[in-house]
């Protein structure tokens, strides 16, 4: 049985569904996971939610979606705990119009108030519904999977909801050698030099990887099989790639492919 493992999505629907044409995934046995953030910046966050949450009614022991902090962010939003969606770093205007048709005009906190009142008349139910009931973490006998890191390498039990969510910790990244953590949030050209996988656009150092592969238009977006480490991503302009990591998978990885009879 394997894991598929997909990055951060960012609303760039078509890429997630040609990406998902390409997985050679058996719905019964192979789960698939998301890390979150689905939202957000790309062209059509409500269509990547809506084909998640079809893939979930129809499999949801077999499909896992993670809260990423874009969820998080536009959850807080919605129940009036704060604003910071809607500043223009987080492209959280974009998915506000999609949902809405509206831009987002504010210049006052009766604007806030008045973007907060359209907002949750035009946010389907079943995607907000969808969006709380979203877990901080899973795990598999492959690995560890959480939208950001790790806690000083705890396990997500015993971390923080803001750490799983936010955190960017260079020593989680360079040292952790705990149980495998698959992770997304910061994009690969953010993370320690040593461990980015080149032109593959992936990150893997010790038992840490890294699967937000950036978001622009030269970005892919990545999925990730466990524990075979096949790579599969797809491109803005249509193409597809596919590689066979072989080569820097650390001692701490290799130990998941041997439980697994990959190696000797």
């Amino acid at each position: 049985m394997r894991t598929f493992v997909v990055g951060d999505i960012h609303g760039r629907c078509a890429q997630l569904l040609n990406l998902l044409d390409m997985l050679p995934r058996d719905a019964q046995k192979d789960t698939l996971v998301f890390l979150g953030d689905l939202i957000d910046r790309g062209a059509d966050a409500p269509g990547c939610v809506d084909h998640i949450m079809k893939l979930r009614r129809e499999n949801p022991e077999r499909v896992i979606c993670l809260r990423g902090n874009h969820e998080q962010m536009l959850l807080d939003f919605v129940d009036g705990q704060a604003t910071i969606w809607l500043t223009p770093v987080t492209g959280g205007e974009r998915t506000f119009q999609q949902y809405t048709g509206r831009a987002v005009r504010v210049h006052s906190e009766q604007d806030l108030e008045e973007m907060r009142r359209v907002f949750a008349e035009s946010f389907p139910r079943e995607h907000l519904e969808f969006m709380q009931s979203l877990p901080f973490y899973y795990e598999d006998d492959h690995a560890i999977y959480v939208h950001a890191g790790l806690d000083e390498g705890k396990h997500p039990r015993e971390s923080s909801p803001m750490s799983l969510l936010w955190m960017r910790d260079m020593d989680f990244y360079k040292n952790y050698r705990g149980k495998p953590c698959v992770f997304g949030h910061t994009p690969t050209p953010l993370l320690p030099l040593r461990g980015r996988l080149g032109r593959h656009g992936i990150y893997i150092s010790h038992s840490a990887v890294g699967l937000d592969s950036g978001y622009n238009y030269q970005s892919p977006l990545s999925c990730l099989s466990l524990p075979d480490f096949n790579l599969f991503q797809t491109f803005a302009d249509g193409r597809e790639e596919t590689h066979q990591i072989t080569s820097f998978i650390p001692d701490t990885l290799r130990e998941m492919q041997r439980r697994a009879g990959l190696v000797s």
